[in-house]
């Protein structure tokens, strides 16, 4: 039997445990999971692209568990009443490659992704900072500002989206929470007084969402909307006077707002920034950039943390994914025990 947490369990979990202690917990596992990154079986994610959008599968292993993610990110979906990302995850034994655990990743991918940043943040941005631009306000903005708020205190947001109704969601979800929340009329305006800057927008294109001109020494830059190749959200020139951290280089090389950029354009991996292997941020005055497009061992901290937490409980349910007769050399045998009678 596979243990298995459909959307209705996920929510049901989430809001029973509250959201950011979930992503405190994920932060955690993430930590710990970072910090064993070269124990980790590690490649880009497979990407099928088409005009419409891409569809991916995202593997990893820690020679114990395997896991897998499905996800799909196709910009033009909600004027179609459809979500632009959805996806799902499997963790499966290594040793007899049976699957263990199932989940939906549509509402865990944005968690893990705001997990993550914060993570990323705790070593980049300085320690004082107190307000946050947010630059896209669709599906991932809340939960990054509770990413943030939990790892960093932040409680201060900018604003800005070219869409207005978008706004309108984030200050409805956010304000009865308790955030400050600033809407701007402009990615500039956004920017003015802020310490951290999320880039998250859809759009498939290399777009210049953030201007060279207004980043300022000593911002963090927390840019996670550029995910496939030919879609980015800074300026160039902001690179060349950062300190770039990414996950996977190979993978970001290809996906991230480094694809601007030579092949041997220099940049750090956030796994040896966490061990001290590399340092993060070096001054007050530093600019920092965490170019992230989301890697397959995040989603393998993910699926574990919500494995342990919901088993034995309600929110999980066990399902027969496997076929499994008596007789392991004897698959067709099944066929008897359902055929039809008379």
């Amino acid at each position: 039997m596979t243990s298995f947490v459909d959307v209705h369990g996920m929510v049901g979990w989430i809001a029973r445990t509250g959201t950011e202690s979930v992503i405190a917990g994920i932060l955690e596992y993430l930590e710990h999971d970072f910090r064993r990154w070269e124990s980790f079986e590690k490649s880009a994610r497979v990407a099928s692209h088409t005009p419409f959008g891409v569809i991916e599968l995202m593997p990893t292993s820690d020679q114990e568990s395997y896991a897998f993610k499905y996800v799909n990110g196709h910009p033009s979906n909600p004027g179609r009443g459809y979500q632009t990302v959805t996806a799902f995850g499997v963790l499966a034994d290594v040793h007899n490659g049976y699957p263990t655990f199932l989940a939906e990743m549509t509402v865990l991918t944005a968690l893990r992704t705001a997990a993550t940043s914060a993570l990323a943040a705790k070593s980049l941005a300085r320690p004082d900072s107190a307000v946050m631009a947010m630059i896209g306000t669709g599906s991932q903005a809340e939960f990054q500002a509770l990413a943030f708020r939990t790892a960093l205190g932040i409680t201060s947001l900018r604003v800005y989206d070219v869409d207005p109704d978008a706004i309108a969601k984030l200050v409805r979800n956010l304000l009865p929470l308790g955030f400050a929340i600033h809407v701007a009329g402009s990615a500039a305006e956004a920017l003015d007084g802020a310490d951290i800057v999320t880039t998250c927008t859809a759009d498939k294109a290399r777009a210049t969402v953030v201007a060279d001109e207004l980043v300022q020494p000593g911002m963090h830059l927390n840019a996670i909307g550029g995910d496939c190749p030919g879609k980015t959200e800074l300026d160039a020139a902001i690179l060349d006077r950062s300190s770039v951290v990414v996950e996977y280089a190979p993978q970001t090389r290809i996906e991230g707002e480094i694809q601007q950029r030579p092949a041997d354009f220099p940049v750090t991996e956030l796994w040896e920034v966490l061990t001290g292997r590399a340092p993060g941020r070096i001054s007050a005055e530093d600019i920092t950039v965490f170019d992230s497009v989301g890697f397959a061992i995040e989603d393998f901290s993910a699926l574990r943390f919500v494995r342990d937490r919901v088993a034995g409980t309600a929110f999980e349910q066990r399902i027969e994914l496997v076929a499994d007769p008596d007789d392991p050399k004897d698959l067709f045998g099944l066929m008897g025990a359902f055929s039809p009678v008379g």
